[in-house]
């Protein structure tokens, strides 16, 4: 069975998952760590054979509507037409730029573009760009980017809410299952504090002077799809101006168009200190990155080595589908389609 254009409706042949996902499922039982797979005890995964637009055809011929959007990666639909081209075109020049030491032309591209797009208060100097591989691995750059400039250790998170489970974006999320394991090695001055609830409570935790950031989904994801309440997320940004603490905005889940702006603290015209994005932005291929003020992240300039890198950092494939994600946006009115589909907040 084909995904046709992306826009047919399901259709089951065999009951997922098929026999055909049965057996992939044993052999990579028998080839692969457990843990990784999210589906509970030794149940079989539906193993996924080609997607296209909002279809996705399992191994077995059944075709589905891929609702969750493939974890928030394919805002602009799977292997939108623009995205597979600027893929293609760039595989044929470039595979690998050596990306902590030698950039390529597209990295320089694609910076400035999520610069001049990204929400955040900015000086003179204007935005600066550090690209991550994952959304975890941006948020944990945004701490750190806080750490340096402030000088400070401390950091508020929320109850509920999910950065992910590398180690830094760990200690942030809230799922105790998630922490629970390896809490001796989390960091060990992170506050909770309830989602949308009082922002005097955040207040008078910030007055302590050592907090380095305030780290917050707009909505929150993972753990429940929770808008905040009107007026929440403007009072946030007013106590972490007012104690010199940096608002971090964790855009992973909601950026490039999802909520019907671009991002979603553009509802109540947030300008987070540092903003966090990843999934979307890669059209399917990983890439992530932090936007920030160039007088915060020149808290990074040194001499020596740099403080955090990676071999594939702004990867020359990532950022070819990245900035055809960011003319697909823009062409198609993709925030506005989805703002006319109902408001989110």
């Amino acid at each position: 069975m084909s995904a046709g254009r992306g826009d047919l409706p399901p259709a089951v042949r065999v009951a997922p998952p098929g026999p055909r996902s049965r057996e992939l499922s044993r052999r990579i039982a028998a080839a692969e760590a457990p843990g990784i797979n999210t589906l509970a005890g030794d149940a079989p995964s539906l193993f996924w054979q080609e997607a296209v637009g909002a279809n996705v055809v399992d191994v077995d011929g059944n075709r589905f509507l891929d609702l969750a959007s493939g974890f928030g990666v394919a805002a602009v639909g799977h292997r939108h037409p623009r995205v597979v081209a600027a893929v293609e075109a760039q595989s044929r020049r470039l595979l690998h730029g050596l990306g902590d030491v030698h950039p390529h032309p597209l990295r320089v591209e694609l910076a400035e573009r999520l610069a001049a797009v990204a929400p955040v208060a900015a000086g003179p100097a204007g935005k600066r760009v550090f690209f991550g591989i994952s959304g975890a691995e941006a948020v944990e750059i945004a701490v750190k980017t806080a750490v340096l400039a402030t000088g400070r250790a401390g950091v508020v998170a929320f109850e509920p809410s999910y950065h992910g489970l590398t180690a830094g974006a760990l200690a942030l999320s809230s799922r105790p299952a998630f922490r629970g394991p390896f809490a001796a090695h989390l960091h060990p001055h992170v506050t909770r504090l309830p989602y949308g609830g009082p922002a005097d409570a955040v207040a008078a935790r910030l007055a302590a002077d050592d907090v380095a950031a305030v780290v917050v989904e707009p909505i929150v994801g993972r753990e429940g799809v929770l808008p905040p309440p009107p007026g929440w997320l403007p009072a946030l940004a007013a106590a972490c101006r007012e104690h010199g603490t940096l608002l971090v905005a964790d855009e992973v889940f909601t950026g490039f168009g999802r909520t019907g702006r671009l991002f979603a603290v553009q509802h109540e015209g947030v300008e987070p200190d540092l903003l966090v994005v990843g999934k979307a932005l890669g059209g399917g291929l990983p890439i992530a990155a932090v936007v920030a003020a160039a007088e915060t992240m020149a808290a990074w300039r040194g001499e020596g080595e740099a403080l955090h890198t990676a071999t594939f950092v702004a990867h020359p494939l990532a950022c070819a589908a990245a900035l055809a994600v960011l003319e697909v946006l823009e062409a198609e009115s993709l925030p506005a389609r989805a703002a006319a589909r109902g408001p989110v907040l």
